[in-house]
């Protein structure tokens, strides 16, 4: 194997079901958070080079496995995302800054 990485949890029984022997490890707790963190780069490159919703919920995903592993289950990640959104806002007005203008002195 050239190099470790997370995988789904039903990847070995589908590498079984090919015909081919994983070979596998259970990655220990500190670990754990870095190859999410990996994994996550990983699911968002695939998804910004083809767009494709399949790899958009690959990110998602991860970072549910990501908020459950800072102790933060799916209910508290979305109150918080609503937290933020009723602060700050969301995306869906599409704005780009570019910086602000100076201030009349």
């Amino acid at each position: 194997m050239s190099h470790a990485k997370l995988v789904r949890d039903k990847i070995p029984e589908i590498v079984r079901e090919r015909g081919a022997e994983p070979v596998t490890r259970i990655a220990g707790a500190d670990e754990y958070r870095g190859l999410l963190r990996d994994k996550l780069v990983e699911e968002v490159d695939e998804f910004l080079d083809s767009e494709d919703p399949h790899e958009l919920a690959d990110v998602l995903e991860v970072l549910l496995a990501l908020a459950i592993d800072l102790g933060v289950d799916r209910d508290q990640l979305e109150k918080l995302r609503m937290a933020k959104v009723a602060e700050r806002g969301g995306f869906s007005r599409r704005i780009v800054w570019s910086g602000n203008t100076p201030a009349d002195g």
